[in-house]
């Protein structure tokens, strides 16, 4: 939020002020970023105004808009949905500039340490309002911390009482059998691996985690299982003006949307319409067809795609001749 430095104030105070007043969140500074300036014309004058920019930590995710200003709502953005609400283009450049150094601060925080998974907890517990998690995942292998001080935390964190099972997720099939190794060691319910899947990427079949944690009881739960919307229908007929493209493009990039893969996209539709189904819903059901995977992730942003997403559980059973072109169509 933005505000007027009252007398007295320095800008961090202001800042930290008006985060309260206007969101009733308690927040603090980690970073000063920068400062913007903008300029506008009054019948008078024109006003010309420096904005300072803060990068901070919020004490809850809860938020609350404040009457006095007539606010209707207030409330929590991803970066990409901020990004695209700013009218500014210094503004953007600000937020660009803070949302690196918030990456650049969580690859610097030792993300495998105990510290920081204990730590990491214990602040989502607070914010949910929870004693404990059914699993708590620990992202991705970190280079800078043992593998052995990882499990060793996962499994405190079990025995404490604050989670149920342990998953991990983004581990090959080599880090994942290590680490197994260690929990099965100290007898620690490790459960789940989460990791990307689609008929477009099968790193889990190439580097054979999908067959190893299905003969050794691991299970799989998979993520981006639509290949950032483009097994879809959406870039059937071009690139739609609300689509991840337009609006975020940080994953999904318009010179991704080539003939070629606009040339596998519709064949796939066409085996989908034959199927009686839409091409979301084949591309979620060919993930689950062999019973390989517990579960798929959606990433859906609107109700509608949710309700054709679980259309995918009347999905009839793939036959020989259905995998063999879905195969060939992706070039497997």
């Amino acid at each position: 939020p933005k505000g007027t430095v009252e007398a007295g104030e320095e800008y961090k105070e202001t800042a930290l002020r008006e985060v309260k007043e206007e969101t009733g969140v308690s927040a603090s500074i980690i970073k000063y970023i920068g400062k913007s300036s903008y300029s506008f014309n009054t019948p008078q004058d024109m006003v010309e105004k420096d904005v300072h920019w803060y990068l901070m930590m919020a004490d809850s995710y809860y938020s609350k808009p404040q009457r006095e200003e007539h606010f209707v709502d207030s409330g929590y953005y991803k970066f990409y949905e901020a990004y695209h609400l700013l009218k500014f283009s210094n503004e953007k450049q600000i937020l660009e500039k803070a949302y690196q150094e918030y990456l650049d601060l969580k690859r610097c925080n030792l993300w495998g340490s105990k510290k920081y998974l204990v730590a990491s907890l214990d602040q989502s517990l607070k914010r949910m309002g929870l004693d404990y998690v059914d699993i708590y995942y620990h992202h991705r292998p970190d280079p800078e911390t043992p593998l052995e001080e990882t499990a060793r935390a996962l499994d405190g964190i079990v025995r404490s009482g604050k989670a149920l099972y342990v998953g991990i997720s983004n581990y090959n099939k080599e880090q994942t059998i290590e680490i197994a190794k260690l929990f099965k060691e100290m007898g620690t319910p490790f459960i789940i691996n989460q990791r990307k899947y689609s008929m477009f990427d099968r790193t889990i079949e190439t580097d054979g985690l999908k067959d190893y944690a299905s003969k050794n009881g691991i299970g799989i739960i998979t993520f981006c299982p639509l290949a950032q919307g483009l097994l879809t229908d959406r870039y059937l007929h071009g690139i739609p003006q609300d689509s991840r493209i337009r609006t975020d493009g940080r994953f999904l990039k318009e010179n991704a949307i080539t003939e070629e893969t606009l040339a596998k996209i519709n064949a796939l539709n066409e085996i989908a319409k034959k199927r009686g189904e839409s091409l979301a819903q084949m591309a979620l059901a060919w993930i689950l067809r062999d019973g390989d995977i517990t579960s798929v992730l959606i990433g859906a942003s609107k109700p509608a795609q949710i309700l054709d997403n679980i259309g995918m559980l009347n999905a009839p059973v793939f036959t020989e001749e259905e995998r063999a072109k879905i195969d060939e169509i992706c070039g497997k």
